[in-house]
């Protein structure tokens, strides 16, 4: 590399940093050397790189997302036997786990069973899949949930945003494990 060059790379950098963009930082110089390589025009190497930068903020947004909705680990949709709770139609929750049509409209959806009968597995796996989906979730049990929003009200704060609440209780019921959406709306 010539000087110029060795400048040019460092100038490159500290503008790639000022910038905020990790995902071409990273990747410009393998990129710049196959194009150079290769002779990609210049339109060619620019939408490589972002497509590069597009894909490292999604994988990193996800990661996020993951951390702040606190799921527990190892709750998936692949890891929950269907066969198991009969009452769960498996189409139903492969649809609902894309999310667009529920969450767009504010519905709920409320899970009963008794104890052991997979609610909180499937509300994390269904969590999980809305993550990945790209929908922000907050996943927490009913009585922490409570607490924090007490503590919120106390300090005039608000708990962190999120598209959709998946709240998991000990609360049994004598009925299988079936989901019912709801629409959104409480009354007094």
């Amino acid at each position: 590399m010539t000087t110029t060059n060795t400048v040019d790379a460092a100038r490159v950098e500290l503008l790639l940093s000022e910038l905020r963009l990790p995902g071409i930082k990273l990747m410009w110089v393998k990129l710049a050397e196959q194009s150079d390589k290769e002779g990609w025009p210049a339109a060619r190497f620019l939408a490589t790189l972002a497509e590069h930068e597009m894909a490292e903020r999604g994988r990193r947004r996800i990661e996020r997302h993951l951390v702040e909705a606190r799921l527990p680990a190892g709750k998936t949709l692949a890891t929950f036997d269907f066969e198991s709770v009969p009452m769960v139609s498996k189409a139903q929750v492969m649809a609902l786990a894309s999310g667009d049509a529920w969450l767009a409209k504010g519905a709920n959806i409320l899970l009963f069973g008794p104890p052991g009968g997979g609610k909180s597995h499937l509300s994390a796996a269904l969590g999980l899949a809305l993550v990945e989906n790209g929908w922000r979730v907050m996943f927490a049990r009913t009585t922490d949930l409570v607490q924090r929003l007490q503590v919120a009200r106390r300090e005039l704060a608000l708990l962190p945003s999120s598209t959709a609440t998946i709240c998991s209780s000990s609360t049994t019921s004598p009925t299988s494990p079936r989901i019912k959406p709801k629409p959104a709306y409480c009354s007094s």
